[in-house]
């Protein structure tokens, strides 16, 4: 049986910022705590805390909305890269996410980052989600 953690914390996101949560809980694995980093650095979550009190440790995201209209900072996360299907981009053929409105969150040799930065950084690397 194969699982999509990283699919699975996607969805946790998404669900709750649908449901208007202030808080989403999923389980840490170092990938996930790296993904959160940059969400936070681009400014969509307001901040998450890693809590390693019993058997499993547990992120907790603080999601953002905007104080007026309560609109999300997240408009959408899409999962790119699967288990079953692999999406590989070289420094040249990185993806634009909405005209470089949003953010690609690239997996590197030289660890997670965005697009921007791997373009920057001249890396290529497996594209796992899209951050509109």
């Amino acid at each position: 049986m194969i699982t999509d953690s990283i699919g699975n914390y996607l969805t946790s996101i998404r669900n709750a910022i649908s449901a208007e949560h202030k808080v989403v809980q999923v389980p840490a694995s170092r990938i996930k705590t790296e993904i959160t980093k940059v969400l936070m650095d681009q400014g969509y979550i307001l901040n998450y805390k890693i809590d390693e009190s019993g058997p499993h440790a547990k992120i907790k995201i603080a999601l953002k909305y905007n104080s007026v209209t309560k609109i999300p900072a997240i408009r959408g996360i899409d999962r790119v890269s699967t288990p079953g299907l692999r999406k590989y981009s070289s420094a040249t053929d990185l993806p634009r996410v909405l005209n470089g409105l949003g953010v690609a969150i690239i997996s590197t040799s030289q660890g997670v980052m965005t697009d921007k930065k791997a373009r920057k950084n001249n890396i290529g690397g497996e594209v796992i989600c899209h951050v509109y």
